[in-house]
């Protein structure tokens, strides 16, 4: 494991969750992370490495249970000081229940943002009428809109950024490229089109897991990270693990050391922004 000097980490992408307390349809098909996962098991996984705070992010419960899950997250981080803020989920195409489900969260301090996933869905699903206005709303309200997609749904996500000026977007994963494939092709066209708007930073996270959970190595991973860090640029990259869903393909010190491998010749003050700094102020920790 390597080690950084003077270095604080504040992990952008964390869940946890319990079977047993709230339902999650997407774990029957992955047996290996059908138990609870709590901060002692992060505990556990972290190890040495200097984690001061992490934001927990929504993990697709049933839309009904995701008040309970942010009530679940907020028990944790009242007894783990490491948990610094909630991604939550919204259902942002409801609109009857939508704005008394956001007036619900704001009683959440520790809730900094909203996140309704677009993987998976329909194609147009983040252009649909209610679903612009909530993330408009989403805005408004002063929190942030964390873009769950995958790569063949970037122009969506560009359409929907260019829609909703005044909210401030967290693109999750790098967009989640098709490094089995491999083909970068257009995933680094539309990335790029994604970064010029300034209103959108990136998590470097989950590439793990969207390479071949066996057989993935430094050297088919960098050429990802180092574009989006090319796109976004020092100041609009946050270091997320998208823990526990990277012990599919590893461990948390192999995709630590990874971001450490890639970031090796940056400078001090470039090293503290991406690990804390830009989390910390697109959060508003």
């Amino acid at each position: 494991m390597r080690q950084l000097q003077n270095l604080t980490i504040v992990d952008a992408h964390v869940h946890c969750w319990d079977p047993a307390t709230l339902s999650y349809a997407w774990l029957d098909a992955l047996p290996t992370l059908q138990r609870p996962f709590l901060p002692t098991d992060y505990d556990i996984a972290v190890g040495e490495l200097p984690v001061t705070r992490c934001l927990l992010v929504e993990a697709n419960c049933r839309a009904e249970e995701a008040l309970r899950e942010v009530a679940f997250f907020d028990r944790l981080g009242a007894s783990d000081a490491r948990i610094a803020g909630i991604i939550a989920f919204a259902d942002l195409t409801a609109p009857a229940t939508l704005g008394r489900t956001l007036e619900c969260l704001t009683g959440y301090p520790s809730v900094k943002g909203i996140r309704h996933n677009i993987q998976g869905q329909r194609r147009g699903f983040a252009l649909e009428a209610t679903f612009v206005e909530g993330v408009r709303e989403i805005g408004a309200r002063g929190w942030t809109f964390d873009l769950c997609i995958t790569h063949d749904q970037l122009g969506e996500a560009i359409a929907l950024v260019e829609r909703c000026p005044d909210t401030q977007f967290v693109l999750d994963h790098c967009g989640k490229p098709a490094i089995k494939t491999p083909a970068s092709e257009p995933w680094r066209r539309e990335l790029a089109r994604l970064a010029a708007h300034e209103n959108v930073c990136c998590k470097i996270s989950g590439l793990l897991t969207e390479a071949d959970l066996a057989h993935w190595g430094e050297a088919e991973l960098l050429p990802y990270a180092m574009h989006t860090v090319d796109c976004f640029g020092i100041d609009r990259v946050l270091y997320g693990s998208d823990w526990p869903v990277l012990t599919l393909a590893g461990d948390y010190a192999s995709w630590f050391d990874f971001t450490a491998h890639f970031t090796d010749s940056w400078s001090d003050h470039e090293r503290r922004c991406f690990y804390a700094e830009n989390a910390a102020r697109v959060y508003r920790l």
